[in-house]
């Protein structure tokens, strides 16, 4: 089902839609515009990858390969024509790179040297200049750094101010507190992240905090720096407000997600925050994409109207979407 009307006032346009099955990574082939969505194991479970095609939604790379993830938690496509999907579950978790031009899996990364009772991999960035990737990872309150090449992986800023959710904040959308059936508060350690176009600059942020941090990816490379020496290097960009989800466009600006506000918002280059759309449609916007003819495309996964958190009654607005709306 596909509503490509766009809203007269907030320019919104629903580009496809889920029933029942929650899309969560978002992303467009920066080339060819090919539009991918992934899905977490929630039930009802149908696939964990597809590609839309004409508003409707295909397994890919096919339907018998989705037997070999568990639950795809988010998605890059880079400049190569490549697309990486994170499939994250607990306690097992791994990264697929595809070759797009032949829709086939290059190479898998697992991950061993994590502690994975610990870990929770949740976005990702790929890094093709340094040959890196870079993984937010609220389980263990750090970035995890992959190198490409050798699949070795060391996890940095670990517990620090930069990567920590705020003791005490408590997520407060639709107007009430996100807090599940156990009495306990939603909270995430670092969480969405952002890679500039040009890999020079890398952001990420909690979701229970307010700021937006970044680093230079020269550092994230450098073996050499100390844990301190690292966390000097961390500039605080800007006050933002709640996100969930980030991207960067090719002039520089920083694309939030903004649920009490039901809004997504952007850091320009200057460090000014503006809204860039806002409907009550956004429901805890989560993974973002960047078309080549000019559109920001996203998730609504609805997190907090999931029953956990409203005492057993799914407030969901079936179904799931994904929207676009044009870049400034």
């Amino acid at each position: 089902m596909v509503n490509t009307l766009a809203n007269a006032q907030s320019g919104l346009t629903e580009v496809a839609a889920f029933g029942q099955n929650q899309c969560i990574g978002t992303k467009v082939a920066p080339k060819s515009g090919r539009l991918f969505v992934s899905f977490p194991h929630h039930e009802p479970f149908l696939y964990a990858l597809t590609e839309i095609k004409n508003g409707r939604w295909v397994p890919y790379p096919s339907a018998a390969y989705q037997s070999n993830f568990k639950s795809v938690q988010d998605l890059w496509t880079d400049d190569r024509n490549q697309l990486w999907v994170l499939d994250s579950s607990p306690g097992q978790f791994k990264l697929v790179v595809f070759d797009l031009d032949k829709n086939t899996p290059k190479r898998t990364y697992t991950f061993d040297d994590l502690p994975k009772d610990k870990s929770a991999l949740n976005d990702v960035r790929v890094d093709n200049l340094h040959h890196l990737a870079y993984l937010s990872d609220p389980g263990l309150c750090a970035i995890v750094v992959l190198g490409l090449k050798t699949g070795k992986s060391r996890i940095v800023l670990q517990n620090d101010a930069s990567t920590k959710a705020d003791a005490g904040f408590k997520l407060h959308i639709d107007g009430k507190d996100v807090i599940d059936d156990k009495g306990k508060p939603f909270s995430s350690n670092v969480n969405g992240i952002a890679l500039t176009t040009d890999n020079q600059y890398f952001y990420f942020r909690a979701i229970n905090q307010t700021k937006l941090y970044r680093v230079k990816t020269e550092y994230l490379a450098n073996l050499a720096l100390t844990a301190t020496e690292l966390s000097a290097k961390v500039e605080m960009v800007a006050e933002t407000g709640v996100c969930h989800g980030m991207t960067a466009d090719a002039k520089g600006n920083i694309f939030l997600s903004d649920s009490p506000k039901h809004a997504i918002t952007y850091i320009s280059p200057d460090g000014q925050l503006h809204t860039l759309v806002k409907d009550q449609r956004i429901s805890w916007p989560d993974s973002m994409g960047i078309s080549p003819d000019g559109y920001l495309y996203f998730s609504c996964s609805q997190m907090n109207r999931l029953p956990k958190f409203n005492n057993g009654q799914d407030q969901t607005n079936y179904p799931y979407r994904v929207y676009k709306v044009k870049l400034p």
